[in-house]
């Protein structure tokens, strides 16, 4: 399945494995490439609406990885 923003990449692996700063890099990229308010409230409300492996998962379904730093 590929995700909604297939032009967003938001780098997973070496980073930051915190659920916030997660967050936070995902939202960053979605406000930099011009994506409405809106959708990235909807984003946010999603992924936080569950454990840790739903933050990811939503992650996933959202923004594009490369395969190498996409692997939680």
């Amino acid at each position: 399945m590929d995700p909604t923003y297939t032009d967003i990449h938001v780098r997973l692996i070496g980073e930051d494995g915190n659920a916030f700063a997660v967050l936070g890099r995902v939202i960053r990229a979605l406000r930099g490439a011009g994506i409405p308010q809106a959708e990235n409230d909807a984003f946010w409300e999603e992924a936080t609406a569950g454990d840790y492996d739903h933050l990811l998962q939503m992650v996933l379904k959202t923004v594009n990885c490369d395969e190498s730093s996409c692997r939680p």
